[in-house]
This record gives C-alpha cells, sequence and structure tokens, in this order.
C-alpha cells in the first residue's frame, strides 16, 4: 500500500495561504544539500520574508501515534546543521507539528530539546496553528 500523501496536501492548503497572506516568498520541496550520515536533505518550505531573510520550514503530520515522533529531533539536528553549514544563506528554521496524534507535542513547542540539542536555538519547534498565525501576521 503507497504512503497516504492527503495529509500533505491538506497542510498545503493551511500553510500556503497563510505565508501568501504574510506576504513571504517561498519555493516548496526544496533539496537544501545533505543530512548527517550523507542523505538527501529536502524541506517543505524555504521561505523569504520582505527584509530578504531566508526560512527552512520543516511540517511533519501525525494523525495517530506513530514515528514522526521520533524524527522530530533529528530534523532539529538536521536543519540546524543546515544553517551552520551556509552561514548568512538562512536566518533560521521552523518544525511545524500538525495532526492530533502527538504526545510530545508540549514537550518539543515548549523547548524540551533545549537541554540535548547543542544548536536548537537555530531551530523554532511550534504547532500548526502557531506557525500560520505567525506567517498571517508577518512575524516568523
Amino acid at each position: 500500500m503507497g504512503r497516504d500523501t492527503r495529509t500533505g496536501t491538506v497542510l498545503e492548503q493551511m500553510v500556503v495561504p497563510a505565508l501568501k497572506t504574510g506576504g513571504y516568498k517561498f519555493q516548496s520541496q526544496v533539496i537544501i544539500g545533505k543530512r548527517p550520515g550523507g542523505r538527501q536533505h529536502k524541506v517543505d518550505y524555504v521561505i523569504e520574508d520582505s527584509s530578504g531573510d531566508s526560512f527552512l520550514v520543516s511540517v511533519k503530520w501525525q494523525q495517530t501515534s506513530g514515528t514522526a515522533e521520533q524524527k522530530v529531533p533529528f530534523e532539529a539536528i538536521c536543519l540546524a546543521e543546515a544553517i551552520l553549514e551556509n552561514p548568512g544563506k538562512y536566518a533560521g528554521a521552523y518544525i511545524v507539528l500538525g495532526g492530533e496524534g502527538w504526545t510530545l507535542r508540549d514537550y518539543y513547542t515548549r523547548n524540551g530539546l533545549d537541554r540535548h540539542l547543542k544548536h536548537i536555538d537555530l531551530v523554532r519547534i511550534v504547532t500548526l496553528e502557531r506557525f500560520v498565525a505567525l506567517a498571517n501576521q508577518r512575524r516568523l
């Protein structure tokens, strides 16, 4: 059975209008380099604000309990690494958590990884609702 891609469509229908309303330029499904270990690193969005700052955005959907939750710390590491490996290219990154299946949502969005990951300050973990609100308000 193939992967259910409908969640990606739902997320796009929520994220893209917020980025457009906020006046952001953006590209979707962008290869930004390699992950630690050498595999290709593709992010959901690279956005640019009105001042020219660029941000990486990775959206994670968790409808029911599962493995997406366990991938968040590694994604944070990969995003921080991309920022560090490209000085001046990216101002920061976002991991956006959508869906109702997260048991660690509060832990992640309330800075639970701060004491575990050295460069977590480069990556902001937010709920989908928070990201949409920030984008609408031009506050990313």
